[in-house]
């Protein structure tokens, strides 16, 4: 189900309903880019350390914004799910204009799978983070409000030109109706009037329209202090604040959190609706935790079903869900939970909608449930009742609870409720130069590119380090550089190559 800004406010309650009742809430988000490579060093690395790893994902999460983000919402025994594609859209009301970066490559991405960005930019539900909603209300208490967006000024000069030439012939009760109207212009129009005019009243009457009527000063003032103003403050904020209502309802009830390679969605949630991300990675973790302390990353999972029950290795979410649902994986034990979708939302049981956020989402929630049920199932040797329940699952997930997948890095996953899963490498090579004068490391990548994209750091002048993850490739590397006449690749060994090392032992 696609939900914009029109009639979010509405479906507002209900989703606070669903998500009280949910066994757990699975997300998915689509960005304007990844990973920035206009910054210097920012492409993630073998040799990353996590720390270092968010250092450079902090500054791409800075520069890219939300485009779409899937939420599902699965209940108890039968798990009946609702799922929602919310298009997002950075708030313009009275803060800081947000500037943001598009990556032409995720933008081309996104449309091959036809996404609509239309209803990014013109339905998107405003959001914003504690620190802009600071601002925000800081101006609307103080009376310094502004409008920001020049689209903005255009359309409010209209609708005051329009006003002020009605009210010099008007009498006091006259009305006259403001129409086309649409979004935060609803708002603003009013905003504006009311500080501009003091014998004027504003109130919205739906349909892109705003009612203002002709008061004296007396009766303006009786009208401001009744509970019955539609423009009040915290109306204001409300409408403003969009989709992070939502996110501080998932907040407050505390429900599991699931995802799948998940540590960027973590990082854009605290960003875009909590507070701008902190510089140091503790803080970071610690932040994390105490919004969502229950968090399950299924690519973490699916690397613990493939080891444990002959699970066919996948390279991504998609073929996770392809290969769980064929029936061959668990022949002897009770079938898998039942997952029907709800009304609303049976597209996707009719067609696969890759890479679109509720479809992502709705295969991460699944993908969770059938990796439970399988790890169920071997744990007790297949002496698994019918229907179990969400927390029978819990349970036999307990060892991947808070553990992130960590892509391509100095640990395997990101614990954020304990320290962080060191992780197993192939060991790492060097290579020593000899005859081949000015090498660069980007020179000595290419160089090995045929064999395996390593990652490439220089050790000293005339020597290089190589991190792959595949032993396999390490193999092929000594082998095939066994008598090179320049490049003399060997095992990595500190005590013997490390410079620090060396110079302690001169």
């Amino acid at each position: 189900m696609d939900v914009g800004a029109e009639g979010f406010a509405q479906r507002l309650p209900r989703l606070r309903r669903r998500i009280l009742r949910a066994a757990f809430v699975a997300l998915d988000m689509e960005f304007t880019g990844l990973h920035s490579t206009s910054l210097q060093n920012n492409e993630p690395s073998l040799f990353d350390s996590p720390a270092e790893r968010y250092v450079k994902a902090r500054r791409s999460v800075q520069r890219f914004t939300l485009v779409q983000l899937g939420k599902y919402f699965s209940f108890h025994f039968r798990y009946v799910v609702h799922s929602y594609n919310f298009f997002l859209f950075p708030s313009t009301l009275g803060i800081k204009d947000v500037e943001f970066t598009l990556s032409a490559s995720s933008i081309q991405f996104l449309s091959h799978y036809g996404f609509d960005y239309n209803k990014f930019l013109k339905d998107g539900i405003p959001y914003m983070n504690e620190v802009q909603e600071k601002v925000l209300r800081q101006q609307l208490l103080a009376g310094t409000w502004k409008v920001c967006s020049n689209a903005d000024r255009d359309v409010l000069k209209k609708a005051i030109d329009e006003v002020t030439t009605w009210i010099a012939a008007a009498k006091e009760e006259d009305t006259m109706i403001l129409q086309d109207l649409s979004g935060y212009h609803m708002i603003e129009v009013q905003l504006v009037l009311r500080q501009a005019l003091e014998n004027v009243w504003t109130e919205p009457l739906g349909d892109r329209k705003v009612m203002v009527k002709k008061v004296s000063p007396e009766h303006r003032q009786l009208l401001e202090n009744s509970s019955y103003d539609r423009c009040q403050k915290k109306l204001i904020l409300l409408s403003a604040r969009g989709f992070t209502n939502l996110f501080q309802i998932l907040v407050k009830v505390k429900k599991p959190l699931v995802g799948h390679n998940m540590l960027m969605d973590l990082m854009h949630l605290h960003d875009k609706f909590y507070r701008p991300l902190p510089e140091s990675y503790e803080e970071f973790k610690r932040n994390i935790h105490n919004l969502f302390p229950v968090i399950i990353d299924t690519k973490t999972v699916t690397k613990s079903v493939q080891k444990e029950c002959l699970f066919p290795r996948v390279s991504s979410l998609v073929e996770a869900y392809a290969v769980l649902c064929s029936s061959n994986l668990n022949p002897k034990g009770p079938p898998c939970p039942v997952i029907a979708l709800a009304s609303g939302c049976s597209r996707y049981a009719e067609k696969k909608f890759p890479h679109e956020a509720g479809y992502d989402a709705f295969l991460c929630g699944s993908v969770l449930l059938m990796s439970a049920h399988l790890l169920l199932c071997r744990s007790t040797d297949g002496a698994v009742e019918a229907e179990p329940s969400f927390s029978q699952y819990l349970a036999v997930l307990a060892e991947h609870v808070n553990k992130v997948n960590f892509i391509r890095g100095g640990v395997s996953s990101i614990n954020f409720s304990g320290e962080d899963s060191p992780c197993h490498h192939p060991p790492a090579l060097v290579v020593h130069v000899r005859g081949w004068p000015g090498l660069t490391e980007g020179q000595i990548y290419q160089e090995f590119k045929a064999h395996c994209g390593f990652d490439v750091r220089r050790l000293s002048k005339n020597q290089f380090i190589l991190l792959s993850n595949k032993y396999r490739q390490v193999r092929h590397v000594l082998r095939d550089y066994r008598h090179h006449p320049h490049l003399q690749v060997s095992i990595y060994r500190r005590w013997r190559h490390s410079p620090s090392v060396n110079c302690l032992l001169q």
